[in-house]
């Protein structure tokens, strides 16, 4: 069956995507129960993004060592003790912890999933086969606020990470007896140096910027850690412009379209990074709705973002990739700072609406940097803009979520008290201030960038 291998591969891709957007819904609940505030757990949700971040750039070169059936069925395995690791923990240094571990297998299933989907599906059945196994990273996010919810209202929050050990036992399963084994390969050299470097580096400064106003640790924790972080970036670019195969090579920012992409869409996914961890705290802390409520209302993000999928080459094509970017990137900061004018008595479609629309907005504007950041890339060239990328999308996504919290710890600690629905509409300012950034960038484009990947229609087509 052709489909076979891309459903099979699909199931552990769909708890990994579900499982980075349920936890949101239940920090709440999980704070109560391991006595810490749900400011603090935005650690949880860092240093998940982070240990992406750091092991990602890897997961090629360990699936070619090892064998990608092997890595693949131990990425699950890892992830599914950091499940259980996290149902277990306590204490909020125990929880960031198997966060950590749950990011260390979530890193490598996405992919090593490719790679197994490319080497083992014929040429002619590939873009079917690719199509299939985009499903969970399309409904995952859909399914997990509403599933986080219901757990933990009607259930508890554990059972958001019990959930997963029964997918992946299913998939380690399904690999080991129906997929076919997969060729080895021959691994090109790996920067361990580099992979140090950069993994010290990105995982100190994000944990800086995230625990600098945190109560529960004294402030020179932060300042030191960010000062180790910048301390191993510089050592990782002295280091990086003497090795011939770097992990992540800094000569890819001299083409002038990736290096806006990157930065660009680094600004405006600080805002899409804390969407999902200020809303349903503002719904539940602010609002006072359930968990459940609270997964009912955010869902609608991602289907907003789904629903673009279908019109978005169209759209590049008619109106360019430069214009569509100013504007989809300008609109979405204004709808991630109106949320500062909710409260109560605003009504639900109101807020809904305003989601919706700011998710299909979103989504949009990222499929156009996707492939922009390709735009001028050579081919020989594409394995490391691939693989900044990745690394780019999730350090700027934890790095929204850092600044959201601390926006949120700065503000309460004015007032001395807990936290007030004022403080969540400073924050959301804060990030879509942070976000608009991101249109200086796309303003500066050239017409015609990323005309070279669509075919664009004349104007006065009309």
């Amino acid at each position: 069956m052709p489909r076979l291998t891309p459903i099979i591969l699909a199931i552990a891709l769909f708890m990994e995507r579900m499982d980075s957007t349920i936890i949101a819904t239940s920090l709440p609940a999980i704070a109560a129960d391991i006595g810490t505030s749900p400011i603090a757990l935005k650690l949880a949700v860092t240093s998940y993004l982070v240990a992406l971040a750091v092991f990602i750039p890897i997961s090629g070169w360990m699936a070619d060592r090892f064998g990608a059936l092997n890595i693949f069925r131990i990425a699950i395995g890892v992830f599914m003790i950091g499940s259980i690791g996290c149902a277990f923990s306590g204490s909020i240094g125990a929880f960031v912890f198997w966060r950590l571990v749950q990011g260390a297998g979530g890193s490598m299933m996405t992919p090593v999933s490719r790679l197994l989907l490319v080497r083992g599906t014929p040429k002619h059945q590939l873009v079917d086969a690719l199509a299939w196994l985009t499903i969970p990273a399309l409904v995952g996010p859909i399914l997990g606020p509403p599933v986080g919810g219901f757990f933990t209202t009607y259930l508890s929050w554990h059972w958001i990470f019990w959930i997963n050990v029964p997918i992946g036992i299913a998939g380690i399963i399904l690999v080991t007896k129906l997929l076919p084994p997969v060729e080895a390969r021959e691994p090109k050299p790996l920067d361990f140096t580099g992979f140090f470097l950069s993994g010290i580096g990105f995982s100190a400064f994000v944990f800086g910027i995230s625990v600098i106003s945190l109560p529960a640790l004294p402030m020179y924790y932060g300042y030191t850690t960010i000062a180790v972080g910048i301390l191993m970036g510089i050592a990782y670019l002295w280091h990086a412009k003497r090795t011939e195969h770097p992990l992540l090579d800094p000569r890819m920012f001299r083409y002038p379209i990736f290096r806006a992409s990157i930065i660009g869409a680094s600004n405006f996914r600080m805002g899409l990074g804390a969407l999902p961890f200020l809303m349903p705290l503002m719904l539940q802390l602010g609002f006072g709705l359930t968990p459940f409520q609270s997964g009912m209302v955010t869902f609608i993000t991602a289907v907003g973002s789904l629903s673009s999928k279908f019109g978005a080459a169209r759209t590049f094509a008619r109106f360019g990739f430069r214009r569509i970017l100013i504007v989809t990137t300008f609109i979405s900061a204004i709808l991630l700072g109106i949320n500062a004018l909710f409260h109560p008595g605003t009504p639900m479609w109101l807020i809904m609406g305003c989601l919706l629309i700011g998710g299909i907005l979103r989504s949009m504007a990222f499929s156009g940097i996707s492939a922009m950041s390709f735009g001028d890339v050579d081919e020989a060239d594409t394995g490391q803009a691939t693989a900044i990328n990745a690394v780019a999308q999730r350090v700027s996504m934890a790095m929204g979520v850092a600044v959201a919290g601390a926006s949120l710890d700065i503000s309460s600690s004015l007032h001395g008290g807990g936290l007030l629905l004022s403080d969540f509409h400073i924050a959301f300012v804060v990030v879509g201030l942070v976000s608009a950034s991101s249109v200086i960038t796309f303003w500066r484009l050239p017409p015609q960038a990323g005309d070279d990947l669509v075919r664009r229609r004349p104007r006065h087509a009309d």
